[in-house]
C-alpha cells in the first residue's frame, strides 16, 4: 500500500508518506480497502488512459479527477478518498393526525400508564370509525412521549408500600427527580451573590439539636441558629431569619443535598428569587467557607455553652450576642482585618442598615 502511495498520484516523498500513515492509521480496514482501491484506480488511469480505466473499473474520467481534487484541496489527506455520506441533510418530520393525538390524550387520561400496546386497538377502531389511517405503534409511542414533554399526561409510577403498624396499602406516585443546579465555574463579585448554608448535628446526652449556619463568602457576614429539629420547614424559617438580618440582598445560595434543603426550603428560594445551587455528593469541600465558619463557632461559642443546647431558646439569644461581637467586632485576615460589616460599608456603595447592629434583636419574641 505504501508503494502504491509514493509510485502513484503523490511524489513528495517522506513528508507525504507520514501525512499518509496518521492519517488513515486509526481507519478501519474497510476504509483502509476503499483507499486502496481508489488509489489503484486513479495509478491505473494515469499509466493505462481513460478507456481501459472504465473497462476495467468501469469508472470514468470525471469520478477521476473528482478524487484528486478531494485529495489535493485536502491538504493530501488520504481520507478525503472516503466516501461521503448519503444520509439526507434534512429529514422530513412525521406529521400526526391531530385526532390521533387527541385520541390518546384522553386515553391516557382516562386510563393512566396504558402503553401503545394496549392503545392501539382502540386508536384502530376509531380511526375506522372517523374514517382516517390509523398509525403504528410506534407512532403510538412517540406520541405519548412527546405529551409527557408537554407535561400534559404525567409521567410517574406507582409505588404500593405497607404500613407495618396498621397493616394498611398506600399507594403514591413518584416524580422525576428534579435536575439539580451546580455551581460550576461561578463566581461571587459583591455581598449576597453568594451565601453558603449548612447545618450542625450535636448530640448531648441522648439529645439531639441542629444549628443552621450561613456565610456570605464575599464579605464573610455570618448567622446561624439553634433547632430542636432539622428539615425544610426549620430551613425555611432559618432563610427568613437570616434574609432579615442581612444588609445586603441575596441572589444565590449554596447548600449540600440534604433533606431540610428540599421541599419547603427550596420554595421559598424559588418565590424569592434566589438561585440555588446544590453541592455534588460527598464532596464538602465545595461548601469551605460555612465549613470554616462552622468550626470557628463550635470552639468559640458552642462549645461554651454546651449546656443551653436543652433550651435552643437561651441559647439563640446567647448565639445572637456572638454574632454581632462576629460581624460587628472581630477582624477577618481574607477581607483585611475588618469585621464584615465594616467591610462592607467601606468597599460598597450605600448599604442598608444591618438589622444585627441592633443589640434589641436578641430580645425579640420571634426568636
Amino acid at each position: 500500500m505504501k508503494q502504491i502511495y509514493l509510485q502513484s498520484y503523490f511524489h513528495s516523498g517522506y513528508n507525504r508518506l507520514m501525512n499518509y500513515i496518521s492519517n488513515i492509521a486509526h481507519m478501519s480496514k474497510n476504509d483502509q480497502t476503499i483507499i486502496k482501491h481508489r488509489l489503484k484506480v486513479i495509478k491505473f488511469f494515469e499509466e493505462f488512459g481513460e478507456e481501459a480505466t472504465k473497462r476495467a473499473f468501469d469508472k470514468g474520467r470525471s469520478t477521476i479527477y473528482l478524487w484528486k481534487q478531494k485529495v489535493r484541496s485536502s491538504g493530501g489527506y488520504l481520507s478525503a478518498l472516503l466516501p461521503s455520506s448519503k444520509a439526507p441533510k434534512h429529514h422530513p418530520k412525521r406529521k400526526v393526525n391531530k385526532e390521533i393525538i387527541e385520541f390518546v390524550l384522553q386515553y391516557r387520561q382516562s386510563h393512566p400508564g396504558a402503553d401503545k400496546v394496549t392503545i392501539k386497538p382502540a386508536l384502530d377502531a376509531f380511526c375506522f370509525s372517523i374514517g382516517i389511517p390509523s398509525v403504528s405503534e410506534s407512532t403510538i409511542g412517540r406520541v405519548i412521549a412527546k405529551l409527557k414533554q408537554k407535561n400534559l399526561i404525567p409521567d410517574f409510577q406507582l409505588k404500593t408500600t405497607i404500613n407495618g403498624k396498621t397493616g394498611k396499602l398506600r399507594v403514591r406516585g413518584t416524580t422525576k427527580k428534579e435536575k439539580k443546579l451546580r455551581i460550576g465555574k461561578y463566581k461571587p463579585n459583591k455581598p449576597g451573590d453568594l451565601v453558603q448554608i449548612d447545618a450542625i448535628e450535636i448530640f448531648l446526652n441522648g439529645v439531639r439539636r441542629y444549628i443552621i449556619t450561613a456565610l456570605d463568602v464575599k464579605s464573610k457576614f455570618a448567622f446561624a441558629y439553634c433547632y430542636k429539629t432539622l428539615s425544610s420547614l426549620t430551613a425555611r424559617d432559618f432563610m427568613i431569619r437570616f434574609q432579615k438580618v442581612t444588609p445586603f440582598i441575596i441572589s444565590h445560595i449554596q447548600t449540600d443535598n440534604g433533606k431540610e434543603f428540599h421541599k419547603y426550603f427550596r420554595e421559598y428560594v424559588k418565590n424569592q428569587h434566589i438561585i440555588h445551587f446544590y453541592n455534588y455528593a460527598r464532596q464538602p469541600k465545595m461548601n469551605k467557607y460555612v465549613e470554616r465558619f462552622n468550626r470557628t463557632i463550635q470552639d468559640q461559642y458552642v462549645s461554651w455553652h454546651m449546656g443551653d443546647l436543652y433550651e435552643p431558646k437561651e441559647f439563640n439569644k446567647g448565639l445572637m450576642k456572638y454574632l454581632i461581637w462576629y460581624n460587628t467586632k472581630k477582624p477577618h485576615r481574607s477581607i483585611g482585618k475588618l469585621p464584615p460589616l465594616l467591610y462592607y460599608v467601606t468597599k460598597f456603595l450605600n448599604p442598608q442598615k444591618s438589622n444585627m447592629l441592633w443589640t434589641s434583636t436578641i430580645f425579640d419574641k420571634n426568636f
